[in-house]
Formats: structure tokens, sequence, C-alpha cells
């Protein structure tokens, strides 16, 4: 997604533009070509140089270095420009991008470029909070600019609010979702389940399983990338939530089930990557269960199927965590509760940041593939996907 694509970051004079050398770092990481642009305001707080040397590319700060550069500098990094993001953006940029004041390298190239602008505000609270400055968020966004955050928490002034700059993730997923907009699932709808639900025993202890909900999460965010609107439907996991997605937070298996089915029935695709918890208590107990006795018997009952329960013209993708007969066990259950396509995987997945996959279709073409981490096996199964969207049927 990020590969290739030329990205102009735009440094605004901000205490946190510390952080916009982080997001520098994870964009050249990911094999994008940064082109940084300072304000001379920022220069006071980084030097150009420290851009330079981690993104491998000069860094353009001063309109009127030179009269060449001065006639067309602004010009040709708009027009190589893939997206614009400006993380700091300080209260006075964004009024003068408001009042489309072009009077420094930066703003001129957002001027001259047709590429989506991100704007990541920050500042002390009151400045933003200011009826000008949303107001001015407010042209902004009615222009088509993008804004992300800001965060809440204590900043550079010693009070507490939003003003913060965004988390490096949460600016770089509005990047992703950005550029995925014309993606090969673009106006397709994918709901993907995640994490290992919950059934409680009494009101500290729950059956569950070791599911981390990481693939899941990698699903939601892979869909994104590729221009899906995407509903994500998690059970409780340690992850942060995927930016630019629908969340649904259940906990049991049942909440789980009526989540889904209010989703699906405008959905082009159910990625069914929640591990489920097949059985749950008859009874929950109201108060602690205390250590009393040597033994404890538990009545358990079934807990629905989503899979089988939940039928419409959308495709079924699901996956077999299995410790044996990996294909002939997935094989199975791909039959047996009508699926277009299962992702087969040993149980030693759990919890990793890597899984070792096998999908089969309907037709049984088996591709099994070697270890990737969760975000690449994410892409395979969309890839899958796109291939099935056009022969979808009611099932």
């Amino acid at each position: 997604m990020l590969k290739g694509k030329t990205i102009i970051l735009g440094v605004t004079g901000s205490i946190a533009v510390y952080k916009a050398v982080d997001i520098a770092s994870k964009l050249t990481q990911a094999e994008a070509k940064v082109d940084v642009i300072m304000t001379k305001a920022a220069t006071k707080f980084v030097t150009p140089l420290t851009f330079q040397a981690i993104t491998g590319r000069p860094v353009a700060s001063e309109i009127f270095e030179s009269a060449s550069e001065f006639n067309i500098e602004h010009v040709s990094l708009a027009e190589a420009a893939d997206v614009i993001v400006i993380a700091p953006a300080t209260a006075n940029i964004i009024a003068k991008l408001a009042a489309g004041i072009a009077d420094d390298l930066l703003c001129c190239t957002v001027l001259a470029s047709k590429a989506p602008v991100i704007v990541a505000p920050a500042m002390d609270v009151n400045m933003y909070e200011n009826p000008i400055t949303q107001d001015n968020l407010s042209k902004l966004k009615a222009r088509d600019f993008i804004t992300v955050g800001p965060a809440s928490g204590r900043l550079a002034s010693a009070k507490e609010g939003p003003g913060r700059l965004a988390d490096t993730a949460d600016i770089i997923g509005t990047i992703r979702q950005v550029l995925g907009r014309g993606g090969d699932l673009a106006e397709k709808h994918i709901v993907v389940t995640a994490g290992g639900t919950q059934e409680p025993i009494d009101p500290i202890r729950c059956i569950t399983n070791r599911s981390s909900g990481k693939m899941g999460y990698a699903l939601a965010e892979a869909a994104r990338d590729r221009g899906a609107r995407v509903t994500l439907i998690t059970a409780p996991t340690s992850l942060t939530k995927p930016i630019g997605v629908e969340m649904v937070n259940v906990r049991t298996a049942q909440e789980m089930y009526q989540a889904v089915r209010d989703a699906v029935p405008q959905a082009d695709a159910l990625i069914m990557a929640a591990a489920v918890t097949d059985y749950r208590p008859i009874r929950e107990a109201a108060e602690k269960i205390k250590k009393e006795d040597t033994k404890l018997s538990l009545e358990l009952e079934r807990t629905p199927d989503i899979l089988s329960g939940i039928k419409g013209d959308f495709l079924k993708i699901g996956f077999a965590a299995e410790s044996s007969n990996l294909v002939a066990n997935a094989k199975q259950k791909l039959y047996q509760k009508g699926l277009d396509l299962i992702v087969a995987n040993d149980i030693s997945g759990f919890g990793a940041d890597d899984n070792q996959v096998t999908i089969i279709d309907r037709e049984g073409k088996i591709d099994s593939f070697p270890l990737l981490p969760k975000r690449e096996v994410a892409d395979k199964i969309l890839d899958k996907l796109v291939e099935l969207l056009p022969k979808k049927v009611r099932r």
C-alpha cells in the first residue's frame, strides 16, 4: 500500500515535531518516498538534517532559497504527491490554509496539488477549542481536507485536554485509508470478526480461548487499505482500534451472533476470524464461586453456530484452527457450514504475529502459503475474496 508512494510530510512549528520524525521513519520503513517540507518555525525544534538522514531525501524549507526553486519547487512537489500530510499542524498553518494564504513553501505546495490532504492538529487546548480555529477546521473539512486527531492528554502548557498530536499509528492508518480509496474493494462492505469470545462462569471467571485477535484485526486493516467499508466485530483483546474501521465490541458468542446478524444484510462478505467458544455454562453464578470443594462441575451447552446460522447473498469465509488432519477437517467444515472459502491453520498460530495457512475453496482448490506476517496473510485471503466477489450467490 505505501511502497513506492510519494508522501509529502509538512512539518510546522510545534513541540510535537519530534513525533513527525517517527512518522517519517515509519513511512520510510514501509518503502514510501517521503519528501519533507519544514516551515521556518519547525526548523527551530528539529533540524532538516534529521529528516534527511531518516528519509534519505533532501528536505525543503525556504521558498526563497533561489529563483529557480521559487518558480518550480512547490509545483514539482505538488505534482509528485500521492498524499500530503501536515503533522503537526499548528493553528497558524490551519488558519493560512483556510484563508488560502500561500506565503511559504508548504502552503504553496498544498494549493498547487490535487492530492488529498491530511491535517493532524497539534496545539494548546485553548487554541484548539477557540471558535476561530474550529471554524478554520470546518472550512478545511468542507474542502475535503481529512483531519486526524487531536488526541487528549497533558500538553506542553501543563494543561489537560484535546490538542496532542494524534498517535503515529493513527496518522499512518489514515494515510493508508486515503491511499486505498480506489482499491479493489472500493464500495464493498466487509464484516470481520476477531478475538476469542468469553462465556461467564461467575462475575470474574469465564470460558474462553487463547485467540489474540491479531488475524481479525489484520484483515480489517487490509480490507480498509483496499478501499472497503469495514465493520469489525471483536471480542475483548488488548489490540488498538484500527483507524477508519467501524468497531462493534462484544463479549459472548450470543452477542457476536447478534452483532453479525445486524451487520451482514448490506455486506458483500463476512470473514469469521474470531475464535468463538463452543460451549457456555447453562447457568452463570450470581456471586463469585468459593473454593470449598475439591471438585467443581459445570453443566455446559452449545453456543450458537454463527457461520451455519447466518445466511444471505454475501461471501462467507471461515477459519479452521486444527491440531491434526488440517486439510481434511477444514474441508469438512467448509461444506458443513456452506462457506465459500476456509482458511486452515495449525493452532500454534494463536497469539503469534505470523501465521502459516492453507486456503481451500468450494471447488476443492488448495493454496498453501509459507509462514508469513498476519498482515500478509490477510492480503492473501483478500486476494481470493476479490476473485470470488463476482460469483457470490445467496446461500
